[in-house]
């Protein structure tokens, strides 16, 4: 499972209060920094997909991905959906930058409830590692069925593998620091998801939830993102946000060995950091499944 990015400014005592708007930034870098992995994912999309009048992307943030499906289907209308007004000021930023403010538009509300506001059925909802924030799963999916046009795909995007930007044994510290991590996050997020309102325990095969809304599964396939090392500068910027996020959150339940180990990743003034190594790469992994509504 690969969730890493959903544990953007989690307090340590509350599971479910994330700022995402203090995280916008970080969100865009690391949204515009897997492009290239999105636009496999999307020309893949596209070859299943006839040209959709209305996209929603549902959990936009601060709409990198928006613009990417303006542009991957330049006949289509999209709407972002976002419960962050600040994310959802960025997208409309960017949508203009790009020029494609003219067939884009924003709802900022909580999904799946703000679906309700859109003007038609959607003939796309890409929903991209949102769903794991909402309490009932199924429920939420059975809601995006419900707003698909006759024929329209729902393309959720959870699962795949941590990513990893470091070796096993990169020198510093006991190995398999991101292991540990990863242990520890998996923790997190049970808890997480335990804590968020109306949370439903659910078997994760997406498969099998969305047919269970009535859909018709169509496909999955897993997308890379291969950075080699040494990592450009934008890998080595979203690696340090991400062990700093690591070394804030979950320092407490590491040893002392391996927060050490993290600070030292982290400080620019050290050669062994994220910031000057040269065996730093990115590594990333994300899986698609989609299904269409036939009746």
């Amino acid at each position: 499972m690969a969730h890493e990015h959903a544990h953007k400014h989690a307090h340590h005592h509350d599971h479910t209060d994330i700022d995402w708007a203090e995280m916008a930034e970080h969100l865009q870098t690391q949204a515009e920094l897997y492009t290239p992995l999105t636009e496999h994912a999307l020309a893949w999309l596209g070859g299943k997909q006839s040209e959709p009048g209305l996209i929603v992307d549902a959990g936009s943030g601060p709409g990198v991905v928006s613009c990417m499906l303006a542009d991957a289907f330049p006949g289509a209308r999209v709407v972002a959906v976002d419960g962050s007004e600040p994310l959802l000021e960025r997208a409309r930023a960017r949508a203009e930058r790009l020029g494609v403010a003219d067939r884009f538009g924003t709802i900022a509300g909580d999904l799946p409830d703000a679906m309700a506001d859109l003007d038609y059925p959607a003939d796309l909802i890409w929903a991209s590692q949102s769903l794991h924030h909402l309490g009932d799963q199924q429920a939420a999916i059975a809601a995006y069925a419900s707003r698909l046009a006759v024929g329209g795909t729902l393309a959720l995007v959870e699962g795949g593998l941590p990513t990893r930007f470091l070796p096993r044994d990169f020198g510093i510290g006991r190995p398999g620091l991101q292991a540990r991590i990863d242990a520890v996050q998996e923790d997190w997020f049970a808890e997480m998801r335990a804590a968020l309102p109306g949370s439903v325990s659910v078997s994760e095969d997406w498969r099998a939830l969305m047919a269970a809304a009535g859909l018709k599964p169509t496909g999955t396939r897993t997308f890379l993102l291969d950075l080699p090392a040494p990592a450009p500068d934008r890998a080595r910027a979203v690696a340090a946000a991400t062990f700093g996020r690591f070394r804030e959150m979950f320092g407490e339940a590491l040893s002392a060995e391996d927060r050490g180990t993290l600070d030292r990743l982290l400080d620019p003034d050290d050669k062994a950091s994220v910031h000057h190594r040269p065996d730093l790469f990115l590594l990333a992994a994300r899986t698609v499944h989609t299904a269409v509504r036939t009746a």
